[in-house]
C-alpha cells in the first residue's frame, strides 16, 4: 500500500500547504523510500536551498537525517524532533494503516530552542565559506519545544482525519 492509495496526492499536497502556513517549515510528506511525493517547496530559509542543491548536502546532511528520523518515528510509532547534522530542527509523523508504515510527514529548517546552526559542519560538507553560511543563517527562526510539540500535534491530527476519510470510503 501507499500513501496515494489513502488519498489522493492533491490531498497530500493540501496537508503539505497546512502545515507550512502554520508552521512556516519546509513540508513534507515522504513514501517509505523517502522520497518526496509531491513537489511542493516552500523554503523555511535561506540555507536549506543551497545545502539541498549541493549533491553532497542532499546526501550526507538532508538524506541521513531523513533516514534516521523516519525509521525513529516508524520504530516508535510516535512523533520525532530532532536536528539535523547541519543543527536544524526536523520533525516528522509517522503514517501507518492497519499497522503498516506507509511514510512521514513533517517540516523542516529552522532552528530548536537554544540550538545553533552548525557553520563549520556545513562548510566542511559543502565547501561554501562559513561567513557566507552565517549570512545565510543570520535570520532562520527560532522554534521552542512546545511549539514543536504543537506542531506534530496538529500533523497528527490532519493524518487522522485523512485516515478516516479513507476508512470511511469502505
Amino acid at each position: 500500500m501507499k500513501l496515494t492509495d489513502i488519498a489522493p496526492l492533491k490531498k497530500w499536497l493540501e496537508l503539505e500547504q497546512k502545515i507550512n502556513k502554520r508552521s512556516g517549515l519546509n513540508a513534507s510528506v515522504f513514501d517509505i523510500d523517502g522520497v518526496r511525493i509531491t513537489d511542493f517547496i516552500k523554503w523555511a530559509n535561506k540555507l536549506c536551498p543551497v545545502i539541498k542543491a549541493d549533491k553532497k548536502g542532499q546526501d550526507y546532511i538532508c538524506a541521513v537525517a531523513h533516514q534516521n528520523i523516519a525509521a525513529q518515528a516508524k520504530r516508535t510509532h510516535k512523533a520525532v524532533i530532532e536536528e539535523c547534522d547541519a543543527g536544524l530542527m526536523k520533525l516528522v509523523v509517522p503514517i501507518f494503516v492497519n499497522g503498516e508504515f506507509l511514510g512521514v510527514a513533517g517540516g523542516c529548517g529552522y532552528v530548536l530552542g537554544n540550538g545553533e546552526v552548525d557553520t563549520f559542519m556545513v562548510n566542511k560538507t559543502i565547501g561554501i565559506a562559513e561567513e557566507k553560511l552565517m549570512d545565510l543563517s543570520d535570520d532562520i527562526p527560532v522554534m521552542t519545544s512546545e511549539q514543536a510539540e504543537s506542531h506534530t500535534e496538529f500533523i497528527q491530527s490532519e493524518i487522522e482525519q485523512i485516515l478516516k476519510e479513507y476508512e470511511n470510503r469502505f
